[in-house]
């Protein structure tokens, strides 16, 4: 038994994976979900055990390779964030038919609130829709443990689990006791080889045997350690706490919960538990973090009338993230004490570094597109250089999601906008922006297409870009023509040549593609100190 350890929920999901007998984790940086292939990556166990740990293009390949991994037999960890769940959502789906053969935890981190992303989707609706099992921890012991389970459960049922963090579980710290070390497995081929290939005769049969599953995933969650149904003095109430919602509520009693209250975080949704809740009490709290999910699933669950409370009706926030104080005001419990603000603080939005490379880029693009051609539009991407929105820039008109903005000036293109530029960095380009340019390459489109290029994944930390020392040649094969590959440093002594290389490629008629070369500020600074 190793000693106790202060640990972040990623990390705990991490140590857990490598305790496990992981073999490999496949992962695209994305807050907040980063940390936990961060934390593998820098862990002595990953190097005795050659555990495979680089990141890769995009969510999608890392779900494909993890599921490579499980079919020879190995456990494998993929990691991302709630967004990154629709990047890998063919092969996600496609992993549900297949089934797992060595372990196979899918870890989609939620961000509630938004406090990095552009949407709060819940990936409990996609483990649902999978027909695949959802581990959703409630604290960092939890977190560690259940990473451990996931792994078994994942094996001995043969198949994949997706195990669902929020922000707060990810990038918060709490004590964590570990357990032994488990081997990695043994290569082993699947014994049933003809799930893995899902043709029409194959899947037909291997969908029948996934539903009858699902009743069996059912009640092991009825019967999980991570679940369970405690009895309390007052039975005017009953309460569903799902996940890290059950750790908010006990925080608010810590002398115990008066309610009768039902965990939940391992799915699918014990309905027989629900059940028994429900003959306590005829009125129902759901406190669950995200999207009404289970408060939505509960008014189907049971057969008699009973009314149920949560995010639907008000009582719970609607949108962003649960809290405790959210918690104790649904509860009807009176509010803490507020402490008064010892200072104004004016709030800071976030901007691009001093020194930047996108920063100069923008300052460049913007002297020609708002001198020369004021109906220009600039198509953004998910990156650093999505700051440029901001003030003093002012320089990006969309960001959608990854690799949307070549795609979208080439719509724009052929409706008529002109210029139709767009800008994407570097990391973000062989994630999802290639095909996009093999596109424009095909349709031979009039549009101008930026990389700013800082040599890392900037956003996350300054993890390995894939492109990195590769982009012009990756431009050049997927057809662009040589002589429209630009590439420019900029530095605002650059102003000057940066301009008239955009002003040029602007006039070209076809697919230009400009590439603004210059590291990041921050791992330039690393570099240096090393």
């Amino acid at each position: 038994m190793a000693d106790k350890q202060l640990l972040l929920g990623d990390e705990a999901v991490a140590l857990g994976a490598l305790h496990a007998g992981l073999s490999g984790v496949y992962a695209y940086p994305g807050t907040p979900s980063t940390e936990i292939t961060e934390y593998i990556q820098a862990h002595p166990l990953a190097a005795e055990g050659a555990v495979h740990s680089d990141w890769t293009c995009n969510e999608k390949t890392a779900m494909e390779g993890a599921l490579g991994m499980s079919y020879a037999g190995k456990r494998a960890l993929v990691c991302m964030k709630h967004v990154g769940m629709n990047v890998c959502m063919d092969a996600f789906m496609g992993s549900a038919m297949t089934g797992a053969n060595g372990g196979l935890v899918v870890t989609a981190c939620d961000d509630p609130s938004m406090h990095s992303s552009q949407n709060e989707q819940d990936s409990r609706f996609l483990g649902t829709f999978a027909m695949i099992p959802v581990f959703e921890p409630s604290d960092q012991q939890e977190a560690y443990d259940m990473t451990r389970a996931a792994f078994d459960y994942s094996e001995s049922k043969g198949i994949p689990v997706l195990m669902r963090l929020t922000t707060r579980m990810a990038h918060s710290r709490a004590v964590v006791n570990p357990g032994d070390v488990r081997d990695q497995n043994q290569m082993h081929l699947p014994e049933h080889p003809r799930r893995w290939v899902t043709l029409p005769a194959n899947a037909r049969v291997r969908n029948r045997e996934l539903i009858a599953d699902n009743a069996t995933f059912e009640e092991d969650a009825c019967r999980s350690q991570f679940n369970w149904l405690s009895d309390g003095k007052d039975h005017s109430l009953g309460i569903v706490a799902c996940g890290i919602a059950y750790n908010y509520l006990m925080e608010n009693f810590p002398e115990g919960c008066p309610y009768p209250v039902l965990k939940v975080s391992q799915y699918p949704f014990p309905c027989r538990l629900a059940n028994e809740l429900a003959s306590m009490s005829g009125k129902i709290l759901v406190l669950e973090e995200g999207q009404p999910l289970i408060e939505k699933r509960m008014r189907g669950v049971f057969p008699t009338a009973v009314e149920i409370h949560g995010r639907l009706d008000g009582t719970v926030v609607r949108d962003g993230e649960l809290t405790p104080d959210e918690v104790r005001k649904a509860l009807g419990l009176e509010a803490h004490p507020a402490y008064p603000a010892s200072q104004v603080v004016v709030p800071r939005p976030p901007a691009l570094c001093q020194g930047c490379g996108h920063r100069d880029f923008y300052t460049a693009l913007n002297n020609v597109l708002k001198k020369d051609y004021p109906t220009a539009q600039v198509f953004s991407d998910i990156g650093c250089y999505t700051l440029g929105y901001m003030a003093p820039l002012h320089a990006i008109d969309t960001c959608v999601e990854m690799g949307s903005s070549f795609t979208m000036a080439q719509g724009a293109a052929y409706s008529g906008v002109w210029p139709s530029v767009a800008v994407l960095g570097d990391s973000t380009f062989t994630h999802s922006g290639m095909t996009g340019l093999l596109d424009a390459v095909n349709a031979k489109a009039n549009v101008v297409l930026c990389i700013s290029d800082n040599l890392t994944t900037g956003m996350t930390g300054g993890q390995d870009s894939a492109g990195t020392g590769r982009i012009e040649a990756i431009c050049e094969g997927l057809g662009v023509e040589r002589a429209h590959i630009r590439t420019i440093v900029p530095l605002p002594k650059n102003y000057p040549d940066m301009e008239k290389v955009i002003r040029e490629e602007i006039e070209y008629e076809g697919v230009s593609v400009i590439i603004s070369r210059r590291e990041c500020i921050q791992t330039l600074r690393r570099h240096a100190k090393k």
